[in-house]
């Protein structure tokens, strides 16, 4: 079945002008790709954080750090920095509304909570965008909801809140095709929420529910559903009016784990620099199994981000025996793709002194399927680390930008956003694309296709120029800042900067 997914890819990539799957162009991206295939092949099982594939990997990316000769940076002198979690799961639900049954995880989601009740039923109130004054008469209903993300209407949490202040049993929200940055993607892999143990949420029976919205007519029959749908992406005004009665039936499971970060230490060449570490981080975590997806159910996270811990684990290898005038900290994260909790639990728990630590290069998000002519920078205004980023970028031909959608929070997806909250310099980066162009009809159509989805794997369509290019990017810009006179520093007026951090 991965063959299969992976030439309907192809095809489609073909027609936007994608790089065939030729292979890696040159000895150096044939050892990076090598070694992001041991990562992410189907015997780590997409490195679900607690998983035994999970394991399988850390201990692969510790022997390798040991056989580089590297120095352990977990806990009690090893390689490991363990994290005990506690997660609560929705193993299996239904929901039922006058039109017929909705299909768990394909046509509907739910947010774990320990009070879900197992059984439930309540009238459905439907109320457009859920402004606080449209719910005066929702107690006792669950009421239905466009998620538009349109500026002047409500967010997602003002229309919880306001959900909630009117007695409403809970919330249904039609995800928002409109967000086309970003649009929603179905099916669901799994619904999970995972946190640091003792940090589960309190429990409530209030429900919260995302909807498909190709599934809106089975909970308002009798009512143009698409229509609906689309002036709610539009941002149209809608009516309000009551559906009927939905019953929902809920089975959540709780189990509580360990997983380790993996964290090794290059040391420094100059004493003078010992305390300005730069950390390289990269999340080792991916999803797992989830719901299927064209027969496949086993979502192997190539890029995302298997690949960017091998190219750091790459990078170490070849620089091992002579090093950085820098200490490079090498750090792989565990729950990222949970809530970014293996790089908040070392910010919070360092193996390292954070007053020792300069700054981070984290790589994630980043997707080599079109030609690499622009890179998004992020934070690129708040610290000397974009600058360095720009000058290393234009020294191969490579235009930089701030980030052109912030709408989509990316800042703030991502393991660098944890250091940036410590006031330490950080920085991500994302390919960039020109508006309107092939590039970008290639990196939208990934985000439909392959972005948590099990189509993330080898045999996705690539563009080895492009991998190549980032690749030879990246070490030159770990050279510049690890060897640089001057440690990375926040700029003046930067509005990211933790208050602190100083001046």
């Amino acid at each position: 079945m991965k063959r299969i997914a992976a030439l309907c890819l192809l095809a489609t990539s073909v027609l936007l002008g994608a790089a065939a799957p030729d292979g890696p162009i040159d000895a150096d991206s044939r050892a990076w790709w090598a070694l992001t295939g041991e990562l992410s092949s189907d015997a780590m099982e997409g490195r679900d954080a607690g998983s035994a594939g999970y394991e399988r990997a850390a201990r692969l990316v510790a022997e390798r750090m040991a056989a580089a000769g590297l120095t352990p940076l977990g806990d009690d002198g090893g390689w490991f920095q363990r994290i005990a979690f506690e997660e609560i799961a929705v193993s299996d639900a239904t929901l039922r509304g006058a039109g017929g049954e909705l299909a768990f995880l394909d046509e509907f989601a739910i947010s774990p909570n320990p009070g879900l009740p197992a059984a439930s039923s309540a009238p459905l109130a439907y109320r457009g965008y859920c402004a606080a004054d449209s719910l005066a008469d929702v107690r006792g209903k669950l009421v239905v909801c466009h998620g538009a993300r349109r500026e002047g209407l409500p967010s997602a949490s003002e229309r919880k809140d306001a959900a909630r202040a009117a007695g409403a049993v809970g919330i249904v929200t039609i995800a928002d095709p409109g967000f086309t940055v970003e649009p929603p993607r179905w099916p669901s892999a799994y619904a999970r929420s995972v946190r640091v143990a003792g940090d589960l949420p309190q429990p409530e029976a209030f429900l919260e529910i995302t909807l498909n919205p190709e599934a809106l007519g089975k909970l308002v029959p009798g009512r143009d559903a698409e229509t609906l749908v689309a002036e709610g992406a539009a941002g149209r005004p809608l009516p309000s009016f009551d559906a009927g009665e939905a019953a929902m039936t809920v089975l959540t499971q709780t189990r509580q784990f360990s997983s380790p970060n993996v964290i090794g230490l290059l040391p420094g060449s100059d004493p003078a620099l010992a305390d300005q570490a730069i950390v390289l981080g990269a999340h080792l975590d991916g999803y797992g199994y989830g719901r299927t997806v064209e027969g496949d159910r086993l979502y192997n996270g190539t890029l995302d981000d298997a690949a960017y811990v091998a190219l750091i684990l790459h990078l170490a290898e070849m620089r091992a025996s002579e090093g950085y005038r820098r200490p490079v900290i090498l750090a792989f994260w565990t729950g990222e793709e949970k809530g970014l909790h293996g790089s908040r639990w070392f910010v919070n728990h360092p193996t390292w002194p954070l007053e020792r630590i300069a700054g981070n290069i984290n790589l994630d998000q980043l997707r080599p399927i079109f030609p690499l002519e622009l890179l998004t920078v992020h934070a690129r205004q708040d610290t000397t680390l974009g600058a360095d980023a720009e000058a290393v970028a234009a020294a191969r031909g490579i235009r930089v930008q701030d980030d052109p959608e912030p709408e989509r929070g990316l800042l703030r997806r991502s393991d660098h956003w944890n250091f940036l909250q410590a006031g330490i310099p950080a920085v991500n980066f994302v390919f960039g694309y020109d508006p309107g162009s092939e590039s970008e009809a290639i990196y939208r159509q990934w985000y439909r296709t392959g972005y948590h989805k099990p189509q993330d794997d080898l045999e996705q369509p690539m563009n080895w120029q492009a991998a190549a290019d980032f690749n030879r990017f990246f070490y030159a810009l770990v050279e510049r800042v690890a060897d640089a006179p001057q440690p990375p520093s926040w700029k003046p007026g930067s509005t990211l900067r933790p208050a602190a951090a100083g001046e």
